[in-house]
């Protein structure tokens, strides 16, 4: 059973904010390995979701049809400089994205650095200059068929799709960008975890090396 690291240890580590980036197919399993470790490290979770482009210039149909699982569809620009800042300590405001509406809203919601900060999403581990930033760097991978029932699930509980628009849009896109874009990082991962794996175990390996790079 993996193990959380003590509040003493976290106070004791360098000003400088700890980033662990998790990255991987749509629904393999980065959101809840994050809930994990944000629990052990009494850190925070930052989706780089939130940096979804703003098509709210688009009719709504056309916006839904816009290919979200290109590293493109993200402004990725933005996401590196405000994790540069949330590295050195400094207060953000991060954007808040509409799912529903494909559109980025007018709000913003403040993030004062924690000791660690976890990053997730797709592309986590695809731009050089994000993968700079991170102090561990986390890979987690599930087949496609685990991932598409996950997927499923999730965006219709979570983002009001229907089980058909969900199955349309991963053949489409979701499973070839993932092949092109996303698999292909696992080559820059310091610790691999497997989406149907324990989680505990998973946690270990991660927690092993976080330990290691704060030396």
């Amino acid at each position: 059973m993996w193990e959380s690291v003590s509040r003493a240890t976290m106070v004791g580590m360098a000003a400088r904010v700890h980033l662990i980036g998790i990255a991987g197919p749509s629904g393999a399993g980065k959101s809840f390995l994050a809930k994990h470790l944000k629990a052990a490290l009494h850190g925070d979770v930052l989706a780089i979701d939130r940096y979804y482009r703003d098509l709210s210039h688009l009719p709504l149909e056309e916006r839904a049809q816009a290919n979200f699982d290109a590293p493109d569809a993200l402004e990725h620009v933005l996401l590196v400089e405000q994790l540069a800042r949330l590295r050195k300590g400094e207060t953000v405001p991060l954007p808040v994205y509409d799912f529903g509406a494909h559109a980025r809203s007018r709000k913003t919601e403040t993030l004062q650095p924690a000791k660690v900060l976890i990053v997730e999403g797709l592309f986590t581990l695809y731009w050089p200059s994000l993968r700079e930033l991170l102090d561990t760097k986390v890979f987690v991978d599930l087949n496609e068929e685990a991932c598409l029932a996950r997927r499923r699930a999730r965006d219709v509980r979570e983002r009001g799709r229907t089980p058909e628009s969900v199955l349309q849009q991963y053949q489409a896109t979701v499973a070839p960008m993932a092949k092109l874009f996303v698999r292909p990082t696992l080559v820059h991962a310091d610790v691999v975890v497997l989406g149907d794996e324990r989680v505990e175990d998973g946690m270990k390996r991660v927690l092993e090396h976080f330990r290691g790079s704060m030396g």
